[in-house]
């Protein structure tokens, strides 16, 4: 039987030199493996042997299978590449790039991350970035969010299995893994790890359990800002969000408060803004972004002295600015990768 298997792949390794096309190369491998090829004649014989044949017999089989499969396949990448060559033409070099593939160009949503950015770098914001997969620490407990609050349910967050450990930035033994709800998170790394003052922004995505429709994403983009330092006041983020959106949505544009409740920060607003030249927009007050002043709880936790240090923080989300700037309706065209839908903010 080995002898048998040795000499099946022997012809083997001399004919498929001579195989030209796909067709002949079927043909040749049914002669072989196909249900009455040579070589599935010998795995049908195996029952026949003794028993303390078989298992030295069968190992061979599967090593001499292993050899064919290797033989064909490379026998299969040889007659397409020809077959490639012949079909361009002896002039033709295919490993040029194509002449008709277009410049590639800026998603639309990091087309308006990349604006808003510039808008607050000009005044001295710096942008920083942070793990997308981090800890119940960063995500809630360092933001004044308690074990009851509702958005530590498993129902509104991606948690990971409590097995989950990679490397050694959990802080309790029993923490678990979170795919971030916020870019919050990066705030409190920068905290922890920074002096203030501080001025930051933090895009990246964020995860939550919603359900897709027109305004929600299971997935989004946000962008939080942070302001850290001596004597800061609501007048003071006031000016910044009144200089962004004039910056971002045109001169015409206002801006005004509305009070609200926010886990990391007191007093916390909604902001809404009114833009009558914009389109979809019209004369109505449209939200926008939330923010407010650091609770000084945060600052205790990342031991700040909430009584020499003050500040605030905001946050938006890109596809909502996006969707302001160019009228879009549904957020998931965001999404869905129809180039006709994409190029028209090339």
């Amino acid at each position: 039987m080995e002898a048998k298997l040795n000499t099946i792949l022997e012809e083997a390794q001399k004919s498929v030199i001579n195989l030209r096309s796909r067709a002949e190369l079927e043909a040749f491998k049914a002669r072989l493996m196909g249900p009455r090829g040579s070589f599935t004649e010998c795995g049908k014989g195996i029952g026949k042997l003794p028993k303390e044949e078989r298992p030295i017999v069968g190992k061979h089989i599967n090593v001499v299978k292993k050899e064919l499969e290797l033989l064909l396949n490379q026998a299969f990448e040889r007659i397409e590449d020809t077959e490639l060559t012949q079909s361009l033409g002896a002039d033709i070099d295919p490993t040029l790039p194509s002449p008709d593939i277009g410049s590639g160009t800026h998603h639309i949503i990091s087309k308006v991350r990349r604006e808003i950015c510039s808008i607050f770098r000009k005044v001295g914001f710096t942008v920083t970035e942070g793990p997308e997969l981090d800890t119940e620490f960063y995500c809630f407990d360092a933001l004044n969010t308690p074990p009851g609050h509702p958005a530590r349910d498993d129902q509104d967050t991606y948690y990971l299995p409590q097995s989950f450990r990679p490397g050694n930035l959990t802080k309790r033994e029993d923490e678990r893994y979170v795919l971030r709800p916020h870019t919050s998170t990066v705030q409190v790394r920068t905290l922890l790890t920074e002096k203030p003052p501080l001025r930051i922004i933090s895009p990246g995505r964020c995860f939550r359990r919603d359900t897709m429709d027109a305004t929600h994403s299971a997935n989004f983009v946000q962008l939080e800002g942070l302001y850290v330092d001596k004597n800061v006041t609501v007048k003071d983020l006031k000016a910044i969000l009144e200089f962004f959106i004039r910056a971002l949505l045109g001169e015409k544009a206002r801006m005004r408060f509305r009070p609200h409740f926010f886990p990391y920060t007191e007093p916390s607003f909604e902001v809404d803004f009114y833009s009558g030249h914009l389109e979809k927009v019209g004369a109505e007050w449209v939200e926008v972004m939330g923010c407010g002043m650091v609770d000084p709880s945060l600052f205790e936790a990342v031991d700040y002295d909430p009584n020499e240090w003050t500040g605030y923080a905001f946050g938006m989300g890109i596809e909502r600015i996006a969707m302001i700037l160019y009228g879009v309706d549904d957020v998931r065209y965001f999404y869905q990768n129809d180039l006709r839908f994409l190029k028209q903010f090339s």
